[in-house]
């Protein structure tokens, strides 16, 4: 039997020992869709460890070198947040050293994690709770102005057509004023019984399922705070899908609805006092969406600073 010799040492490397055909910088260069953990702590103390999707990249600055060296990408986003905590710290370190790895070849680096964090949410007014989950992407880069931190998540919410509430609060009117005759007396009872019956509460207005999606970026030191942030669009918008739900939760919602008229408008101003507001943020773009029930199609706003 022939044995062949060992030639590992001499491995060839084409994507550094090789010229490309045609040279030119490139913006990006890596991977995407790499799996990890990650452990996040979303500002309630209490790290999560969840499965992510991972993309890392260099830019390549010398048009004459092929390629890049891929497998370092992946080696240490396996260091960095298989054994740390996802934070700025752990961040700025891997992204620094994406670029001592690629020295002469890039001068930014950058890294998008996407994964989906669980918080745990009371009911409206029973002594339930249930979980929801909320997708999460961490987008870090660092390049010659230094270090640079944004996060994007969603909220979702009930949104009530005020214009429709107003119809349908005139044609209760139409309604009542059929029902009993101006010039008859009102009974007390007969008012309440007709309050409570589908002849009496003859229209209800159209509210939808809604979706805010949220980009920010943190100011230089900031530290992300997912929670909060959470908290205070949810605050805003007063009507946050529910978890577990008992009727007096139930009818609590529909009480916030009809508190919380809105259309995609408002409720990107609503957002936007918010985060106008928050010092921890250098910056922020939202889209709104309100998934119509009554058209086919979906009415949007945007807002940003």
């Amino acid at each position: 039997m022939k044995i062949l010799s060992d030639t590992t040492g001499a491995m060839p490397d084409v994507a550094t020992q090789t010229a490309p055909r045609f040279g030119a910088p490139l913006d990006w260069v890596g991977m995407d869709g790499i799996d990890a953990p990650v452990r996040f702590d979303a500002g309630d103390g209490v790290p999560q460890v969840a499965a992510a999707k991972i993309g890392a990249f260099v830019n390549l600055v010398r048009p004459d070198v092929r390629g890049i060296h891929m497998s370092r990408l992946y080696l240490m986003v396996d260091e960095y947040l298989g054994t740390r905590g996802l934070d700025t710290g752990t961040l700025d370190a891997m992204l620094q050293a994406f670029l001592d790895s690629h020295e002469g070849l890039a001068d930014s680096a950058r890294v998008d994690i996407r994964f989906q964090h669980l918080v745990r949410r009371r009911a409206l007014r029973s002594d339930n709770s249930g979980w929801r989950a909320y997708p999460v992407t961490i987008e870090a880069t660092r390049d010659a102005r230094g270090f640079h931190l944004g996060l994007t998540t969603e909220v979702t919410y009930s949104s009530t057509c005020p214009a429709s509430a107003a119809l349908a609060r005139q044609l209760i009117q139409e309604r009542f004023a059929t029902d009993f005759a101006v010039d008859s007396p009102l009974d007390r009872a007969a008012v309440l019984a007709w309050l409570g019956s589908e002849q009496g509460i003859v229209a209800t207005p159209h509210a939808q399922r809604s979706v805010a999606r949220l980009q920010v970026r943190y100011a230089a030191g900031a530290t992300p705070n997912l929670i909060g942030l959470l908290d205070a669009v949810e605050g805003a918008l007063g009507t946050p899908v529910q978890t577990a739900v008992k009727r007096e939760d139930e009818q609590a919602f529909a009480l916030a609805n009809g508190g919380n008229l809105m259309f995609c408008e408002d409720a990107a101003r609503r957002i936007q006092r918010v985060l106008d507001g928050d010092a921890d943020l250098a910056g922020f773009r939202v889209r709104l969406e309100h998934q119509e029930s009554l058209h086919a199609h979906d009415a949007v706003a945007f807002t940003s600073a």
